[in-house]
């Protein structure tokens, strides 16, 4: 069994990177430099033209998971406009401020997702118990956990991986994601079994204009999604197979 290649993207120039460098789905972001936002529409509907499933992060603002009442109802507005624009998932998250799930918030996102695929994103990287989270995710029909396994990379990550496999069984599908690179996918499949990896694939670009960087309109250096990393990175996933 081949394993998926999902790139995060931001940018039309990623989107296309991406897909010709053989992605098997893109996960739809903007701003990735703050961890992605919700996407415009206008990206959305660019997307929903590739020929690749499309996921959009469902996400309205940077820094943490917990969400006001007038945020939820902009991110079912935002999953909405994923559906009607043809996109055939969305990549969802919320906490309370405990840090576990809030399962009120997740039930309701995944009840208005009805009928798209379901990622739970790396919002569960920060809850306590990550195998009760598994479980609840399971319980909400949610699809796949997007997770570095709570470590800055994946390999920092791979015993917990490895054990959210285990505990999974095939119930749902456990997706790492950070620091995925072509020199260390093969052994992150091996070791974890996993159908499904998750990366960037974007690399430095250069400085960008101080004029910019002083006005507070782009970062000191700009990064892209690079259609040779994602070919690389697919290369590297092609000569490793793991069995169903």
């Amino acid at each position: 069994m081949s394993v998926l290649l999902e790139v995060c993207v931001d940018s039309p120039a990623g989107l296309e990177a991406a897909v010709a460098g053989g992605a098997g789905r893109i996960e739809l972001c903007s701003a990735l430099d703050l961890g992605g936002l919700t996407p415009s529409r206008g990206m959305i509907e660019l997307a929903a033209q590739q020929a690749v499933p499309v996921h959009a992060l469902i996400r309205p603002r940077s820094g943490g998971f917990v969400y006001s009442r007038s945020e939820v109802d902009v991110m079912l507005t935002d999953i909405e406009v994923a559906r009607a624009s043809g996109l055939a998932g969305v990549v969802v998250g919320a906490a309370r401020s405990d840090g576990g799930l809030d399962l009120q918030v997740l039930r309701r996102l995944c009840e208005y997702a009805d009928g798209l695929s379901v990622t739970l994103h790396r919002v569960f990287d920060l809850v306590p118990d990550p195998g009760q989270a598994l479980e609840d995710a399971i319980d909400l029909g949610i699809d796949r956990i997007l997770t570095s396994g709570g470590g800055v990379t994946v390999l920092g990550g791979l015993h917990v991986i490895s054990s959210l496999c285990r505990q999974a069984a095939g119930r749902i599908s456990i997706l790492p994601g950070a620091g995925v690179t072509a020199d260390n996918v093969a052994e992150l499949i091996e070791t974890t079994g996993v159908s499904e990896v998750h990366a960037s694939c974007r690399t430095h670009a250069g400085k960008n204009d101080e004029r910019l960087v002083a006005l507070g309109f782009a970062t000191d250096m700009s990064r892209n999604t690079s259609e040779e990393q994602v070919r690389a990175l697919k290369q590297a996933m092609d000569g490793v197979r793991v069995h169903p």
